[in-house]
């Protein structure tokens, strides 16, 4: 009897394995995120250390600061990709954070992005993998 349940419970084991890997992004995006880095995936900008940020995500719609303006925009999400649609934001002049929110909200704005997500940081990288956000969970 134990030898006919060994192959039901690996069966088991892989099925959850390869459900947890395949849901392992776009799923875990929901919830509030803070800046860490942005703008070339192969030497980031990091986020200025004394500011505030922080960009939300739920069912479907984000939104956020990332340094004096607020912004927001929709998104859908397929896989390991999500789809953000143009960015609304506020239109305040903060010399100390133009030139971070200019780049982090010129990644996001009506772009395809790839998620990756590990542990408590979230990667949005483009297609084309140039460019990349890089944020950590709140």
């Amino acid at each position: 009897m134990k030898l006919a349940t060994l192959p039901a419970l690996i069966f088991l084991a892989l099925a959850m394995f390869v459900f947890n890997a395949c849901s392992n992004t776009v799923t875990t995006l929901t919830g509030e995120w803070k800046l860490i880095s942005y703008g070339s995936a192969a030497n980031p900008t990091p986020a200025i250390s004394d500011v505030e940020t922080s960009v939300t995500f739920n069912g479907g719609k984000f939104g956020g600061t990332v340094g004096c303006n607020s912004f927001g925009a929709d998104y859908t999400s397929e896989g390991s990709s999500i789809h953000i649609g143009s960015v609304v934001s506020t239109m305040m002049f903060c010399e100390e954070t133009s030139a971070q929110e200019s780049a982090v909200l010129g990644i996001l704005s009506d772009k395809t992005l790839n998620v990756s997500v590990r542990g408590d940081q979230l990667k949005l990288i483009t297609e084309d993998g140039a460019s990349v956000i890089v944020l950590e969970k709140k």
